[in-house]
């Protein structure tokens, strides 16, 4: 959607979320931006109004369902929503053990999963009477095949991605455009706690360069960068006995302490 007035963006307070409200911080722009951490969220505040932009902040938790379609339902009364950005997620990793633990994996689910439909559904339907509005999806490229190194993570952003897609073909005939946004590895505070290697690693500008200018042009899929993007595609359409050969961990990892 070209020059979208009312935005919102969850999980604003960092990372790609803080990167997209910035950018997206302009005179005649109202930003409703949410996060979990009230001094972090509020320096993104400051400098979207800098920018010349009115700015809602809120603090929620994107898994409260009750919270998040009150606190939309309320914003989209006053201020009709054009593009909402279901941007908060987290990532844990699998560090030395054999995968997520436990609870890892139940707040993966929680916020990767149920926070981006708390995020999207209050608003589905208000869009779809209004015949207008775009709807964004934060995924992964992760979530094109079965990721060994963390296999909750990749599941959710499965999830989300197939979601998004199944959104966009839904929606489109009510005017409701859908973008599912699938990053490779993007610098971040969630990143610089990785441990390996991740290749073409991709500057925060670049990478909000790139999902602002799909955004606009209203692409059902924005994928980055192409070169993980190819390869992880291809090992999705490989047969089963390939694809698992080729994904199959080369380093036995710790297994976690059993009581």
């Amino acid at each position: 959607m070209k020059n979208p007035s009312v935005i919102v963006i969850t999980g604003a307070s960092s990372g790609l979320g803080e990167g997209l409200a910035v950018a997206y911080a302009a005179p005649g722009r109202t930003l409703l931006l949410t996060g979990r951490n009230e001094q972090r969220l509020q320096q993104v505040v400051s400098a979207c109004e800098a920018k010349g932009a009115t700015v809602v902040p809120a603090l929620v938790d994107v898994s409260d369902r009750e919270a998040m379609d009150r606190m939309l339902t309320d914003f989209d009364r006053e201020n009709p929503i054009d593009l909402l950005i279901a941007n908060a997620g987290i990532g844990h990793g699998t560090g030395k053990y054999l995968m997520e633990r436990p609870e890892q994996t139940y707040e993966l689910s929680m916020i990767n999963v149920i926070g981006v439909s708390n995020t999207v559904m209050p608003i589905i339907n208000r869009m779809a009477a209004r015949g207008r509005g775009q709807i964004a999806l934060m995924a992964s490229v992760a979530g094109f095949a079965a990721v060994t190194q963390s296999p909750s993570y990749a599941a959710t952003k499965a999830y989300v991605k197939h979601w998004g897609e199944a959104l966009f073909g839904r929606l489109k005939p009510f005017g409701v455009e859908v973008t599912t946004i699938c990053p490779g590895y993007v610098k971040s505070a969630m990143t610089d706690a990785n441990r390996f290697k991740m290749p073409f690693l991709m500057e925060t500008d670049r990478a909000i360069d790139i999902m602002v200018r799909g955004l606009e042009a209203g692409e059902a899929r924005v994928a980055f960068p192409w070169q993980v993007t190819w390869s992880v595609g291809l090992l999705s359409v490989l047969p089963s006995f390939i694809a698992t050969r080729l994904n199959s961990l080369k380093r036995q990892p710790k297994l976690p302490p059993i009581d």
